[in-house]
């Protein structure tokens, strides 16, 4: 799994090598274990990103899941290949990783700058060439 944020993997480090030993959960092969269990459930997850998302007064629309999707928008506004992302979160067709991917007005003002940029360069050019 790539990483968006440059700090990331020092955080991952730090997790694994200092704070999930403290844990005593040797044997355990899940990455976030539970007190009582293999893994921290998905339940438990929500209900604690909902605990903190209303103590920080963030909108009522964003949960867990937002997470995933924040991680495809910013891999497609990075520019990595939009089947390696597809790739990257396991599903099976594109049209799914496209419902994941909420890139930003900025990201789409400049895609398609890009784009009308390059065709006018080309039309200009070709415009040149038949004068010659």
């Amino acid at each position: 799994m790539l990483t968006v944020f440059g700090w990331t993997p020092d955080v991952l480090d730090e997790w694994f090598t200092e704070v999930r030993p403290l844990l005593g959960t040797d044997g355990n092969p899940a990455a976030w274990p539970s007190e009582r269990g293999l893994r921290i459930g998905c339940q438990r997850i929500n209900s604690r990103f909902i605990t903190y998302r209303k103590a920080l007064g963030l909108d009522d629309g964003l949960d867990f899941h937002s997470f995933r999707r924040s991680y495809v928008t910013h891999l497609i506004e990075d520019g990595w290949d939009p089947r390696f992302v597809q790739e990257q979160v396991g599903h099976e067709h594109a049209s799914t990783t496209s419902i994941y991917t909420c890139v930003s007005s900025d990201f789409r003002t400049r895609t398609l700058r890009r784009h009308l940029d390059a065709t006018v360069a080309a039309a200009l050019q070709a415009q040149s060439g038949e004068r010659a």
